[in-house]
């Protein structure tokens, strides 16, 4: 008897076991519709609109609603400038227009949520940004925003209120965008380091960060992509 309730626990233990190795894998590995929204924004920053039709449409095949796609090449100006996004969402209308001729009906999925919110927008974008990297934003101004208080106000109020708050995208989304958008422009590894860290925070992995590195090597090129690594290696390091 005890032989047999022992087998029984055994069983159970790998079974438990094979199942959260599983949970973890899955946790630890971009998804198709992350994977799509990395080379979308990136090649959209690098304005490689040839490629960008290719990436539009995986994107779509993988899930991704019209309106999602739409937030992030929305979402991407605050990083690269109105004319990449601009230039990004006409070659979506592009996409969606030949996509349409073929039959094929995508879908438009939700729009974002009024935001009902009266409170002070700079008092809002100081905790959304508070919440992102875990660190209180009472203290002094330092740095650029003592220097130019004014950018501090236009970073607070509209990149971390008006855009940050809609709910078309996840923050994950939104931090996945943002360092492919900075990993594809380069000269910006402060930022970038910043928003790696961000990424950590809001619950991507080491292990999906190395992933989207490979995504950047593969879609924009190996000096972009060992650029991005080196920024994170260090990033990583500091967190040990």
């Amino acid at each position: 008897m005890k032989t047999f309730l022992k087998a029984i626990l055994f069983v159970m233990i790998v079974i438990l076991t094979a199942n959260m190795n599983a949970q973890t894998d899955s946790v630890q590995h971009l998804s198709n519709k992350q994977q799509a929204i990395i080379s979308i924004a990136a090649v959209t920053a690098k304005g490689d609109l040839t490629k960008l039709k290719i990436e539009l449409n995986t994107g779509l095949d993988s899930g991704l609603t019209v309106n999602q796609i739409k937030e992030v090449l929305v979402h991407i100006y605050a990083y690269c400038g109105f004319p990449r996004s601009i230039r990004g969402l006409q070659t979506f209308m592009t996409v969606l227009e030949q996509r349409k001729t073929k039959g094929i009906n995508d879908v438009v999925g939700a729009e974002a949520s009024p935001i009902k919110e009266e409170s002070n927008k700079y008092d809002r974008g100081k905790a959304i940004l508070a919440a992102l990297t875990g660190v209180s934003q009472d203290g002094p101004k330092i740095g650029y925003s003592a220097f130019s208080p004014e950018i501090d106000v236009f970073l607070k109020e509209h990149l971390f209120a008006d855009i940050f708050e809609r709910d078309i995208l996840t923050y994950v989304e939104r931090e996945l965008t943002t360092i492919s958008v900075l990993s594809s422009i380069g000269g910006v590894e402060p930022m970038l380091q910043s928003h790696l860290n961000i990424c950590l925070n809001v619950g991507l992995t080491p292990n999906q960060l190395r992933q989207f590195i490979g995504i950047i090597k593969s879609k924009i090129g190996k000096k972009e992509g060992e650029a991005a690594q080196k920024v994170l290696n260090e990033v990583l390091k500091n967190k040990k």
